[in-house]
């Protein structure tokens, strides 16, 4: 682990940011042009997206804020700190979504024509960002006496690298998801990925051994995040499958 600058003030944590954003972008670049999307289209997600994410920061950091205010309000609201990855997606999303309902009447492209790229995206750029996580030395798990286990200097024990763990099933869904995508054509990655990381970070929640506050109380808020991806994912499935419908019979009219 790296969590001193390796120079000036630059972290490990910061560089592994830095190269999935980039990943994740050149990712769209790449998967627009391969999947034939429309220019203009292309250059106004990358725009939008680079916003989305700076926003989703932002986001990620108030989301925390208040679960850490949930808990400890004799403290009072604070901004700032730690963040947290579902409530910068939540950030993010709203932000994407808002921008191109305003914008959409400019394009023929829609967004469902593009949305099992999407995950691709996320996947890369986070699991380079939970790498990321490693080094920091953030978002560990529980303490074990397991050959997984690893010492981070500020901690008195061994724990679970929960942030590898996450960064492994990551990488593996990003290769499934463009899998599908080019050999299938498959039009729900999306709702895989809601459902599967969902489920995933949801069981992966009993591994995770640092504090984040409170939501609901009786589990965390990262699960209940998780559970809502999950239901949404399934919904999501139905409403593709109806809009791909309407498509097909407008274009044999």
């Amino acid at each position: 682990m790296l969590p001193e600058p390796i120079f000036g003030n630059v972290h490990m944590y910061g560089i592994m940011i830095g190269i999935g954003l980039a990943a994740g972008f050149i990712i769209l670049a790449y998967y627009c042009k391969k999947k034939h999307i429309n220019e203009k289209f292309s250059d106004f997600l990358f725009f939008n997206g680079v916003s989305a994410v700076f926003l989703g920061f932002m986001s990620a950091s108030l989301f925390q804020s208040v679960y850490n205010y949930i808990e400890n309000p004799e403290k009072g609201f604070k901004i700032g700190g730690s963040m947290t990855f579902l409530g910068g997606l939540i950030g993010g999303v709203v932000f994407f979504l808002i921008v191109y309902a305003f914008m959409r009447k400019r394009y023929t492209t829609r967004l469902f024509e593009i949305l099992s790229i999407v995950p691709c995206v996320i996947t890369i750029a986070h699991g380079f960002g939970r790498i990321g996580c490693f080094f920091a030395g953030c978002c560990y798990g529980k303490p074990t006496d397991s050959f997984l286990g690893v010492k981070f200097p500020h901690l008195s024990h061994t724990v679970h690298p929960t942030q590898l763990y996450e960064a492994a099933f990551l990488f593996i869904l990003f290769g499934i998801f463009t899998f599908l995508l080019f050999k299938y054509d498959f039009k729900h990655n999306f709702s895989v990925y809601l459902i599967a990381y969902g489920t995933f970070r949801f069981l992966l929640e009993y591994l995770r051994g640092d504090h984040r506050g409170e939501l609901l109380g009786f589990i965390s808020p990262s699960q209940t995040w998780s559970f809502c991806m999950v239901v949404i994912g399934i919904a999501l499935i139905f409403f593709v499958k109806h809009w791909y419908k309407l498509k097909e019979e407008k274009e044999n009219k």
